[in-house]
């Protein structure tokens, strides 16, 4: 039993220190809140996860975006997919905290995400597109 429980918390770290290599630490808020949306708008949610604050809120709105993701056509996918990142303005509301006013090129709504510095690491705060609080 003590077996199975190394082998799967070994598997565990193995599984977060994949995620580092495979992408890289964002070097500023613009680049976290971008790779964040690129992987919302391609589908790759273990990238936009790797680039948001885990905590409980933000991971059940990041599995709401990819349900409701899961249950678009072939077509709406590929669309979105394909679409560019359009930043119409990148707040800086602090050394430490951005508001980056973005939309996509497919269905050009405008959303705002909040992007945090945090232990040395810049993180979208997702709920903030949900509630808008700082």
């Amino acid at each position: 039993m003590k077996t199975i429980f190394f082998i799967i918390l070994l598997f565990g770290f193995w599984a977060c220190d994949a995620d580092s290599d495979k992408y890289p630490k964002a070097e500023n808020a613009f680049d976290a809140g971008r790779e964040f949306i690129d992987g919302c708008l391609k589908g790759n949610f273990t990238k936009a996860a790797f680039y948001m604050v885990n905590d409980e809120e933000n991971n059940k709105h990041l599995l709401q975006i990819k349900n409701d993701y899961q249950v678009k056509t072939a077509l709406q996918k590929e669309q979105y997919h394909e679409a560019s990142i359009v930043v119409n303005q990148d707040e800086a509301v602090s050394d430490s905290l951005h508001i980056v006013n973005y939309m996509n090129s497919y269905d050009k709504i405008a959303r705002k995400i909040k992007v945090v510095l945090r232990n040395g690491a810049w993180q979208v705060d997702f709920k903030y597109t949900f509630n808008g609080n700082l």
